[in-house]
């Protein structure tokens, strides 16, 4: 076997490999800005000033945009909702309830360095079955927050497709 059919047959194994394996993707970019888009114009309507934040797949930023006039304690509270999302796998509305006393995930705040949020407004986004990364709203009440990630959730077939 000469080099060039050894290295054509290594890079054939390597993308078989990839191609079974469970490879991870994740909100792009591009992607991440027309969903914040979205969701800012739906935050416009009811009247909030929001701090919209997208994470990738690993709960790392991706984007964080704040509305005009928006809190400023909105943009931590709306990033490490886009990070308890991915991390755990479920909305933060939902990790509410899990997170009262007695209940399973009671406590559960105080790990990650303090990042985990325990109330409504943040949403994990999935591509048919995969996780691709999360989305955190902050600005207006918990209802309204809760809204608006439910929201920006449900479009991002729309944004992706």
């Amino acid at each position: 076997m000469n080099l060039k059919d050894n290295i054509d047959s290594i890079v054939s194994q390597i993308v078989n490999e990839v191609s079974k394996s469970n490879y991870k993707r994740s909100i792009t970019l591009s992607q991440a800005k027309k969903l914040a888009q979205m969701v800012e114009d739906k935050a416009r309507e009811i009247g909030v000033n929001a701090v919209v934040a997208v994470s990738d797949v690993s709960g790392r930023p991706i984007l964080v945009e704040c509305m005009d006039d928006s809190y400023i304690a909105s943009y931590d509270v709306a990033l490490n909702k886009a990070y308890t999302v991915v991390a755990l796998k479920m909305s933060t509305i939902t990790l509410k309830g899990l997170s009262q006393p007695g209940e399973s995930l009671y406590g559960i705040q105080f790990t990650n360095n303090g990042q985990i949020v325990i109330f409504g407004g943040g949403d994990p986004l999935y591509l048919g079955s995969q996780l691709i990364g999360g989305l955190g709203v902050s600005g207006g009440t918990e209802e309204q927050d809760t809204m608006l990630s439910a929201y920006g959730a449900k479009v991002l077939c729309d944004i992706i497709n």
